[in-house]
């Protein structure tokens, strides 16, 4: 029992002094800006149970030199472009007072920037606390910045490269439905969609050969200014699998300047020809010996592959060669057919128009856009008609075998190994995940 004793007796000079710490406590928190702690040495064995608690509690005004409306001085601001938005409304969001806003927009009215305000994009405004505009900064393009500064005589404005900070963008993501929607619910940019396409349009027919299941995963620039991504640039490194079956590529550029995709062994994956002379479209009508004509009303062999498009969509080259003939042909309408290396050419036909400055001998690369999808001559809607032959006689581009281009050459498989090895590390590392993006 004494022992008990002993013991509730000890904690009681422990429990005055939470009391002490609590009031204390009660006192700091009632402070309405302000509070001021202080700490007290004890020395051993004192008796705290006589000692008189006080509660302070003191009001202190902020000083009102401190107040945000009497504080001097520059703020830069920021808004985000809204769709139907003007420089003018975006001003005045910025609080920037009406007499700058006349004033900034007289001196700018020539820059090309105001005539492009993208939504999604944000405008830098540099403002006193009078709302007086000071400076401001907005990037149009990839390659163009609005700058305006205040100066003694008004607003100078002028357009400036854009400094750019690049980053290495890293995602997968499976199909469900369609390249394009993959890209979309992975927020992948759809020029990069068109670049994997064009990548592994030889080995994929991302027409009619895309499954449920197949997925991908890629490596592509990104660049950004101030942390606001800009514009988006080339893939790197890609892999694709499809029906089961992995292709990968990656990117590479020798000291010449020459650059294209390659398998991490260094082969070429650039085909001497494309499949398809489009981006994405679908097959309305393909390679047959019958097949009954929609405006003929006949059947007929169709020596070609047609393509449905809307009119304007953009055609390009199928392979390097030269304009054998641009013009009018009977039941092709509009038609182009260029020559290529050895016994091979390729026709594009019901053409709406050509690309600009092309005619007879013309050069042109692989992927250069040379017409766009109509209906012209015999059709009945919009599509593309396209024939591959050989010897001057169609055939199939669907099944026939397509010559490749050269490999790496011997004197840059040293520097083409070292940088496939670290992008398909970060291939690697992305697939061996469960994540669907990393930067």
């Amino acid at each position: 029992m004494r022992n008990n004793e002993i013991g509730i007796l000890a904690q009681k000079p422990f429990l005055q002094e939470r009391k002490l710490s609590l009031h204390w406590l009660v006192a700091i928190s009632s402070l309405p800006l302000f509070g001021i702690v202080a700490a007290f040495g004890i020395a051993p064995e004192t008796q705290t149970s006589q000692i008189p608690v006080h509660t302070v509690i003191e009001n202190l005004q902020l000083p009102s030199a401190a107040t945000p409306s009497n504080i001097a001085g520059n703020f830069w601001h920021e808004e985000r472009i809204q769709r139907g938005d003007t420089m003018s409304a975006l001003l005045d969001r910025l609080d920037v007072n009406d007499g700058d806003i006349a004033g900034f927009l007289q001196s700018a009215k020539g820059s090309k920037s105001l005539r492009q305000l993208i939504p999604g994009r944000i405008v830098h405004a540099q403002t006193d606390s009078e709302g007086n505009l000071l400076a401001l900064q907005y990037i149009s393009s990839s390659e163009s910045m609005l700058k305006v500064e205040k100066q003694a005589d008004g607003f100078k404005a002028s357009d400036e490269a854009v400094p750019l900070e690049t980053r290495l963008m890293m995602k997968s993501a499976g199909i469900k439905s369609s390249l394009f929607g993959a890209t979309d619910a992975a927020n992948i940019p759809d020029n990069i969609a068109t670049q994997i396409a064009d990548i592994f349009s030889s080995d994929i027919d991302f027409h009619r050969g895309l499954q449920k299941g197949d997925k991908f995963t890629i490596v592509y620039e990104s660049f950004y200014n101030k942390g606001e991504l800009v514009k988006t640039g080339r893939v790197l490194a890609a892999e694709f699998t499809n029906n089961g079956k992995n292709y990968r590529a990656v990117y590479f550029q020798d000291r010449e300047g020459r650059g294209g995709y390659y398998t991490p062994e260094g082969k070429n994956l650039r085909k001497a020809f494309l499949r398809s002379p489009l981006e994405f479209s679908r097959i309305t009508s393909g390679f047959t010996n019958a097949r009954f004509h929609p405006v003929l009303k006949k059947w007929r062999a169709h020596k070609g592959v047609d393509y449905g498009a809307p009119t304007g969509t953009r055609v390009k080259a199928v392979a390097d060669g030269a304009i054998a003939f641009v013009g009018k042909q009977g039941g092709y309408g509009n038609l182009l057919i260029l020559q290529h290396q050895g016994q091979y050419s390729s026709a594009y036909g019901h053409l709406s128009a050509f690309a600009r400055g092309l005619h007879k001998g013309s050069k042109v690369n692989q992927g250069d856009i040379i017409a766009y999808v109509g209906m012209t001559g015999l059709a009945t809607g919009p599509h593309l008609h396209y024939e591959f032959r050989v010897a001057g006689v169609q055939r199939n581009p669907s099944s026939i075998a397509m010559p490749t281009a050269f490999p790496i050459a011997a004197q840059y498989k040293a520097d083409f190994n070292k940088m496939a090895e670290n992008l398909a590390m970060r291939l690697n590392l992305l697939k061996n995940t469960n994540l669907a993006s990393l930067d």
